[in-house]
């Protein structure tokens, strides 16, 4: 009679031990990838930061006036997010570092910052939104299309105040000029079921928010100061750029393309062959020559980076943050 029991265990170990050598390959993969990548950039001979260099991929139009498309999109927030093996790429650095080679690029006339963000963190809008600027001081020539696809808001919309036109697609939402902080209060629940917090801080105020003790009035105060100075420079830059007479509309809000075109929160609305009609009548040329950066990508980082699982993030668990961010 054939022995089940033996069967069983036999087929047990040999798929444990595949899972075992599964996992030692997987690894293997992860650790040549991090020492090709590791000796590529040991090798530079270039301030890889300071002067980025991207591959070019040839986009649109038949003209010698180059400009460069660069994409704004997702939530503007700085960190890498975590793979099975490595790290995305952080957003904010990378799309400062195509602004900085599109810059130091003396060929390059203009950029199109295509838009689609709710916004984001404080600090990084302000910096892409300075790295624009710095793009159009280094050439007065220069020019910055902002065409707003579906979303423009906040934090994204601050950014865009370093254009020169901002045109929206007709059915685009726009605005939001405001300052959010948010974190939740549990006391009470923490009370029901018996869970205090013991926190040992350097004075009063380190303690700020705890969710576990009762909302401090004195210090809702002083965020509410830090909120309102931040929503000042924000409304200040948009005033500025947008040469409005008042802050009345800066509440907030946000703005059907249409209902931004009439407050004269955007100039156009239009899609992207309108976008760069404009760009063509702003340069006062016949024709562009557009192009997308890349970064060229070895075969262990593309092999890594694709249909491997990414790490779950836990927001709710993070700390609370000053926001241009529009949250519905």
């Amino acid at each position: 009679m054939p022995n089940n029991g033996s069967k069983v265990g036999c087929w047990i170990a040999i798929g444990v031990l595949s899972l075992l050598l599964f996992g030692s390959f997987l690894t293997n993969i992860g650790l040549t990838a991090v020492l090709f990548s590791g000796s590529a950039v040991a090798g530079s001979d270039y301030p890889v930061d300071a002067e980025p260099e991207y591959e070019e991929v040839w986009s649109h139009g038949y003209g010698e006036t180059k400009v460069v498309r660069i994409q704004l999109c997702g939530v503007i927030m700085r960190g890498q997010r975590e793979r099975l093996f490595g790290y995305e790429a952080d957003m904010v650095e990378l799309l400062l570092g195509q602004i900085r080679a599109a810059t130091i690029d003396p060929e390059v006339k203009a950029i199109i910052l295509e838009v689609d963000s709710p916004g984001g963190a404080v600090t990084p809008s302000d910096e892409i939104y300075a790295a624009l600027e710095h793009f159009k001081q280094a050439n007065d020539e220069r020019v910055i299309m902002v065409f707003v696809r579906d979303l423009g808001a906040s934090g994204a919309y601050y950014a865009a105040m370093a254009g020169d036109y901002i045109m929206a697609e007709p059915t685009a939402i726009v605005g939001s000029v405001g300052v959010i902080m948010q974190t939740f209060n549990a006391k009470a629940l923490s009370d029901k079921i018996g869970i205090s917090a013991v926190t040992i801080a350097s004075g009063e105020n380190k303690d700020m928010l705890n969710p576990f003790e009762e909302v401090n009035p004195e210090h809702v105060a002083m965020l509410q100061e830090l909120v309102d100075g931040m929503q000042d420079r924000f409304a200040s830059i948009v005033q500025e750029s947008r040469n409005l007479d008042s802050r009345e509309l800066l509440d907030g809000r946000v703005f059907s393309a249409a209902q931004a075109m009439e407050h004269h929160l955007i100039d156009g609305m239009g899609y992207w062959q309108d976008a760069v009609d404009k760009l063509k009548e702003l340069l006062d040329v016949e024709d562009l020559h557009i192009v997308r950066y890349y970064e060229a990508r070895g075969f262990f980082d593309m092999l890594v980076s694709s249909k491997l699982p990414q790490l779950p993030d836990f927001n709710a668990l993070a700390a609370p943050r000053f926001m241009y961010l529009w949250k519905p």
